[in-house]
């Protein structure tokens, strides 16, 4: 027996529901089904991922440096939003092929390939 207690709304829930073996054995066989398709959304989304973060790489290596200000207009626009942006902009500060050096008002991201 599963029970199921909470709220709709404003509206009060509590469910009760009797499986019987064969019910548990069709449920069964649909979770496993449905986390057997789970892996290649996230390959897809991981792949999207690493597609952007070349895109980014591409972006400086092409400009050759580019104050921080600048760049993290730069990935925003390119990711979507100034939070992807800032995840890609910090990514880029621990990668190898990239240098940062302190500028007077940002810091200058120099591509080093």
């Amino acid at each position: 027996m599963i029970r199921i207690r909470g709220h709709i709304g404003a509206w009060p829930v509590d469910l009760s529901l009797e499986l019987d073996a064969q019910d548990w054995a069709q449920l069964g066989a649909q979770l496993s089904k449905d986390v057997a398709a789970a892996p290649p959304a996230a390959s897809a989304a991981a792949e999207g991922d690493q597609q952007l973060w070349q895109t980014a790489l591409q972006l400086l290596r092409e400009a050759g440096q580019m104050d921080g200000l600048h760049l993290l207009k730069q990935l925003a626009a390119l990711a979507g939003s100034e939070q992807a942006g800032k995840r890609l902009l910090v990514r880029m500060r621990h990668c190898e092929q990239v240098r940062v050096q302190a500028g007077a008002d940002a810091a200058i991201y120099h591509w080093l390939g």
